[in-house]
């Protein structure tokens, strides 16, 4: 279950680093509330993975994932750039996160 809170945490971290490039372009309620909501959630799922889990293990699992996606976010909505040095990198990442879950 403890997993399952850390995987939330992390999805939820990312839709509040969307309500904050929402905020940063809009400025509207709307806005507002998926930064604030979306950071709330990310935050309350962290604490209750961190009740089973390693803080180092949680702290990186949770990173990585809004990393990620936010990243993948950019690129699908934002016209960031998908060029392959960041592709590579961002599998750099998810290798990483995946080495700490096994040898934790």
């Amino acid at each position: 279950m403890a997993w399952l809170f850390l995987i939330l945490a992390g999805v939820f971290e990312v839709v509040g680093v969307t309500g904050m490039n929402l905020v940063n372009k809009l400025r509207n309620l709307k806005s507002y509330l998926i930064l604030t909501v979306g950071f709330a959630l990310s935050f309350s799922c962290l604490a209750l993975a961190m009740k089973a889990l390693p803080m180092g293990l949680s702290y990186a699992v949770w990173t990585g994932i809004g990393t990620v996606g936010g990243t993948i976010v950019g690129m699908l909505f934002y016209g960031e750039s998908k060029n392959w040095k960041r592709l590579s990198f961002i599998a750099l990442i998810i290798v990483a996160v995946i080495g700490l879950k096994l040898t934790s």
